[in-house]
């Protein structure tokens, strides 16, 4: 009886240890976040007019959606939770500006890329691509003190969208459909998102982490409170209150009418 406790104790060490580094393995792991920013257009976009200054979809750097005090670019620069790694003018035809971002905390790197107002197809045709698995890209940040390869688009875990929803203006031809057997979820920050994007969601096989029933502002500060409850591997309801939280905040709008502005799920 001795010996068949000490033997089950050794097993157990050996299951402690083997659990341990499995956890130290998935905490070395990188995961990458893909956003596709429609910069905000005044000229080609069916929005009601903002400033001049903040819908120029040429003009990133104080376009609503992107340089703003909350567009993507200003709001996670300034967060205390994430580091900007680089910055890539006009990487292509379609984007004017790249960012790339890691998390403080995790090892999580995060893709922002602004395109042109007027390119707005572009952009939720790729974000649907992304979401698909179809779309794949190696980017590789060389610096002093870390060479750092991470792989986004298609091959990142969390696919999301930020500006107008275009769907309302036009229609695409046909839509993306899922390549490969991996999970990816994805975040549609846009007006009545779930209503216009749910077929072509569901054709490329990526699971809704939050969309909207309504009109709202599509502002960072939403996209960075879902994003770190996506990072903790929260519930994803607890994300959806996590965003409706953040909105209210900033909006005062009223706790209710944010929560029943974001949902999950199908």
């Amino acid at each position: 009886m001795k010996r068949k406790n000490i033997l089950i104790r050794i097993i157990l060490i050996i299951l402690i240890f083997k659990i341990s580094i499995l956890h130290a393995a998935e905490s070395r792991e990188s995961r990458t976040i893909h956003v596709f920013v429609a910069l905000c257009d005044n000229e080609n976009q069916g929005i009601v007019p903002v400033p001049p200054k903040l819908g120029n979809g040429e003009d990133p750097e104080n376009n609503l959606y992107w340089g703003a005090r909350y567009g993507i670019k200003a709001f996670f620069q300034r967060s205390a939770k994430w580091r900007l790694l680089k910055i890539i003018k006009k990487p292509s035809d379609e984007i004017i500006a790249r960012c790339i971002f890691k998390h403080s905390k995790q090892n999580v790197y995060m893709v922002a890329d602004a395109y042109k107002g007027k390119k707005i197809k572009e952009a939720i045709i790729d974000f649907l691509e992304s979401s698909s698995g179809k779309s794949k890209e190696k980017l590789s940040i060389r610096k002093k003190s870390e060479d750092i390869d991470i792989e986004v688009k298609g091959s990142s875990q969390l696919i999301v969208y930020v500006g107008h929803n275009g769907l309302m203006d036009f229609s695409l031809k046909k839509y993306p459909a899922k390549k490969d057997n991996k999970q990816r979820d994805a975040i549609i920050l846009a007006c009545a998102s779930k209503e216009y994007f749910c077929e072509p969601l569901k054709k490329t096989g990526a699971k809704p982490l939050l969309w909207t029933t309504g009109l709202m502002a599509p502002e960072a500060y939403t996209l960075e409170n879902a994003i770190e409850g996506w990072i903790l591997k929260e519930s994803d309801e607890a994300i959806r209150l996590r965003a409706a939280k953040a909105y209210n905040k900033y909006q005062r709008c009223g706790i209710n009418s944010a929560k029943r502005l974001f949902k999950t799920g199908y």
